[in-house]
C-alpha cells in the first residue's frame, strides 16, 4: 500500500517536473518573441515619425511662394535631401 502510494507520488512528481520544464521553455520563447515584437514596433514607430516629418517638409515646401521655375528646382533639391536623409537613416538603422 505504502509502496504503491510512493510510486504514484513519484509518477506525479515526474509529470510535474516535465510540465514545469515545458512551461519554462514556453515562457522563454514568449519572452524572446515579445522582445522581437517590441523591437519591430519601435522600428515601425520611427519609420512613421520619419514619414510624418517628410509630410511636414513637403507641406512647408509647397507653402513657400516662389516663381514656378524656382519652385520646381527647390522642390527637386529638397526631395533629393529627403532621399539622402532617408538613406542615412536606413544605413544607421542597420
Amino acid at each position: 500500500m505504502i509502496h504503491e502510494e510512493l510510486q504514484r507520488t513519484e509518477k506525479l512528481a515526474a509529470q510535474v517536473s516535465r510540465k514545469l520544464q515545458q512551461l519554462e521553455q514556453d515562457n522563454k520563447a514568449l519572452v524572446e518573441e515579445s522582445f522581437l515584437l517590441r523591437s519591430k514596433l519601435e522600428e515601425k514607430e520611427r519609420a512613421l515619425e520619419d514619414f510624418k516629418n517628410q509630410i511636414k517638409i513637403a507641406k512647408l515646401v509647397n507653402s513657400i511662394p516662389v516663381e514656378e521655375m524656382e519652385s520646381a528646382e527647390l522642390r527637386e533639391k529638397i526631395n533629393n535631401y529627403i532621399k539622402e536623409i532617408d538613406n542615412i537613416i536606413a544605413y544607421l538603422s542597420e
